[in-house]
């Protein structure tokens, strides 16, 4: 079971979801064996990054126009967005500490930019 911390997006809700702040996507499909197996380090991230960072999942067979944008072509597929651009990718099983640090990274941005005034 996904933690009730973890978004679900969908074609038409993904660009408003993602237009604002540090957000995580999982990009997944039931079939999936290795989404499957990266499911619970997703669970733990969403946990971890509650209030400061936005974790979503969206399923692939469902919303095949936003994986079709950002030529996603192999899953698990994870993509960072900050304020509603592209920032950072991982394709793969990837280890709860490299999804961290990727997630604090710009975070840190984020926050360096606003004390900057910009």
């Amino acid at each position: 079971m996904a933690s009730e911390k973890i978004k679900t997006f969908t074609d038409s809700s993904f660009d408003t979801e993602t237009k604002q702040g540090v957000v995580l996507v999982d990009f997944w499909a039931e079939w999936c064996g290795p989404c499957r197996r990266l499911a619970p380090t997703v669970d733990a991230i969403a946990e971890e990054f509650d209030g400061r960072a936005t974790v979503a999942k969206l399923n692939v067979d469902e919303n095949p126009d936003v994986p079709g944008r950002f030529a996603i072509r192999g899953i698990p597929t994870l993509l960072l967005f900050k304020d509603g651009e592209l920032a950072e990718q991982l394709v793969g099983l990837a280890p709860k500490e490299d999804i961290a640090k990727m997630i604090e990274r710009h975070l840190g941005q984020a926050t360096n930019s606003r004390r900057a005034g910009l």
